[in-house]
């Protein structure tokens, strides 16, 4: 079933997942999300509360899903490659701290034009 997709490797695979997430919109409530679920797993392991750690689908599908069905109108990556999406999420997210993220989707859509 796997040989079935497209991307082979994480490399191929985050431009493409870059291009889903166009919208800076998107990109913010995906952002937030990831933020929030580094701050809920953090706060867990020191409180010892581990029951809050059922928070982290919710506020790590939740902000991204709404910035793919309602702001971009896609499909999230996640339905079709759920560790990549989620290696990409956490990657999109260090390239949006340190101020890389303009160059890479730049390069993104320079990949994805060359495709077509």
């Amino acid at each position: 079933m796997a040989s079935n997709k497209a991307y082979k490797s994480f490399s191929q695979f985050y431009p493409y997942y870059l291009t889903e997430h166009a919208n800076k919109k998107n990109r913010l409530l995906h952002f937030c999300g990831t933020t929030l679920l580094i701050l809920i797993l953090l706060i867990s392991i020191l409180l010892q509360k581990w029951w809050a750690l059922l928070f982290i689908p919710l506020v790590g599908y939740g902000f991204a899903w709404i910035g793919h069905f309602f702001i971009e109108k896609n499909k999230p990556a996640t339905f079709t490659y759920p560790l990549y999406s989620l290696a990409g999420d956490f990657v999109m997210f260090w390239h949006m701290l340190t101020g890389k993220i303009d160059e890479q989707l730049q390069n993104s859509n320079k990949l994805k034009e060359k495709r077509f």
